[in-house]
């Protein structure tokens, strides 16, 4: 009987869980997550700190914010050497806040498996998409299926051209579910998958992709005066989106107000057996900030910049689409106002809104629409200070304040 393996990830299904930062070295400077990513044994001197930036339950394996290696416990950390001693390397982490040990995972075995035509996509890196370093890689891989022929004798390993998947063989898996470990979630990667449908026309699918662009431009019109025109990138940069293209909305609404979504997260997956709403949802940006340039504005920047996460991390797409959400990305070129010491501007996703809608619907299904609102720093402190009570405090002093989702660069702290 054939070896079943299974890919582990973490489970997203609690909006109360907490989401983990990249290591920090003992001199506090973020350590480089690429050597944990390789897929081969590395080595590392020093003590590491692992920071909580999304507060909640704590769990016994979870995933690494933009690392994608997993941060566990004592209990799953026994099972992994004794099970597959060759196959992975530890490192003991403090979590913030947290007395008892961890460990950071490196997974040190690296396997060319993928099974290209078992799974639902694949799509590689070529040469007009302006990465010559990725050409010939994996870009995306949909509904992955590997060879168990030519994995040996690996238990625990990354298939080679996609290291962001952690795969287990089902002995392992079997051993940390008796654990009860929290956190675990496994997907079999082996045996008959989604096929892709051969038979699906182009005309056909191109024909699904004209009535969700009506749905959504039909929806964006009610929201207030839309321009004609979207923000296309040349060449769309970042993690792949459903259907492979990229844009953004510009909405002009009452008390001048512009309002940026996305327009592309909740388009479906090419290739699969039945029309889909992508993601599930688009992201939504309000101000009432003067923006003379949208494409060069800030907030344009913070909405690209939380689409590229959603877009790379299925975990922050499943809390996105479940609840309330706080973020951190990159404060390059953004209002001072906004950037806290690290360079960091904070978000939180998902406040209600009393004049935008929670969802809307496409012929291919229902879509949330996630809203986007900029934290100042004393605010983002007090989330990760006061952890999931302090996120709720911080959405009901928006909406007593009046602005609910409204991103502002100057304004006064509810905290």
């Amino acid at each position: 009987m054939a070896q079943r393996y299974f890919e582990l990830t973490d489970d997203m299904n609690s909006s109360d869980r907490w989401l983990l930062g990249d290591p920090i070295d003992e001199q506090g400077n973020e350590v480089r997550t690429r050597q944990f990513m390789s897929g081969e044994p590395t080595r590392f001197d020093g003590r590491l700190r692992v920071p909580i930036y999304h507060p909640g339950s704590a769990l016994d394996f979870s995933i690494a914010d933009t690392g994608g290696f997993p941060v566990v416990t004592e209990k799953v950390a026994r099972v992994l050497v004794e099970l597959a001693p060759g196959d992975v390397q530890l490192f003991p982490v403090e979590v913030e806040s947290r007395p008892e040990a961890y460990f950071l995972v490196n997974v040190a075995r690296l396997v060319k498996c993928i099974d290209d035509e078992a799974s639902t996509e694949v799509l590689y890196w070529k040469p007009e998409d302006g990465r010559p370093e990725k050409v010939g890689q994996y870009r995306d891989v949909y509904g992955m299926r590997i060879d168990p022929s030519q994995v040996g004798d690996a238990k625990i390993f990354r298939p080679w051209g996609w290291r962001v998947a952690l795969i287990v063989a089902e002995d392992v898996k079997e051993a940390l579910e008796r654990t009860g470990a929290t956190g675990l979630s496994f997907r079999e990667v082996t045996g008959p998958g989604r096929q892709r449908v051969e038979q699906q026309s182009l005309a056909s699918y191109t024909d699904w992709l004209r009535q969700v662009d009506a749905a959504r431009e039909a929806f964006w019109r009610t929201l207030g005066e839309l321009e004609e025109t979207a923000i296309v990138p040349i060449v769309p940069g970042g993690p792949a989106w459903p259907g492979h293209r990229q844009a953004w909305r510009v909405i002009h609404r009452a008390e001048r107000r512009l309002l940026l979504v996305t327009d592309g997260l909740s388009d479906p997956f090419p290739g699969h057996e039945a029309p889909s709403v992508g993601f599930g949802l688009e992201l939504a940006i309000e101000t009432d900030d003067a923006v003379k340039d949208v494409k060069g504005s800030w907030v344009f920047l913070i909405l690209q910049r939380v689409a590229n996460e959603v877009a790379e991390h299925e975990r922050v797409r499943k809390a996105a689409l479940t609840g309330q959400l706080t973020m951190e990305v990159s404060g390059k070129g953004m209002p001072k106002s906004l950037v806290t010491g690290e360079g960091r501007v904070g978000v939180l996703l998902g406040l209600e809104s009393h004049t935008l809608p929670g969802h809307f619907t496409t012929p291919c299904g229902e879509v949330r629409l996630v809203t986007v609102k900029a934290l100042l720093p004393s605010e983002l402190a007090y989330r990760v200070a006061h952890g999931k009570k302090g996120r709720d405090e911080l959405a009901r002093r928006f909406a007593e304040s009046g602005e609910e989702h409204l991103s502002r660069a100057k304004r006064r702290a509810v905290v």
